[in-house]
């Protein structure tokens, strides 16, 4: 691409240029969850997160929505808040990267009084992941 510019004075100038767009961020992954455990009210979910990328993952954050009414109690592998049905779960100190190829898994106790019905969409530092 070529701009060109002109001032008051009308001396103008041009460069040329090009640039590269790429996604909104994100990652390439994969998102795997499983209810290890279910009761009347509560339930127990792992999630495993697969880095499908050529490249290491340097601090992540994995974002979902509950279809259900679920409610986080308490998280391991990771730090999990919840406002409604919106789920986000940060790395801890210790599983912050993950390697090309390589993969992770968090935790969640949970409570829940109509449905636990499982998430289906998952994002990744932004990206989407599949399933």
């Amino acid at each position: 691409m070529t701009a060109t510019a002109t001032d008051t004075t009308g001396a103008s100038g041009s460069a040329t240029f090009g640039w590269t767009v790429s996604g909104g961020g994100g990652s390439a992954c994969q998102v795997v969850y499983t209810t290890t455990s279910q009761w009347p009210g509560g339930f127990t979910a792992n999630i495993t997160i697969t880095n499908t990328g050529s490249a290491a993952l340097s601090g992540w954050t994995l974002k979902f929505t509950f279809p259900g009414d679920q409610h986080i109690t308490n998280a391991w592998n990771g730090t999990a808040s919840q406002t409604g049905g919106n789920v986000t779960i940060a790395n801890a100190s210790y599983n912050g990267t993950i390697a090309a190829g390589g993969s992770t898994s968090v935790g969640f106790q949970g409570t829940w009084t109509s449905s636990d019905a499982a998430p289906t969409a998952f994002t990744l530092n932004g990206g989407n992941c599949t399933t």
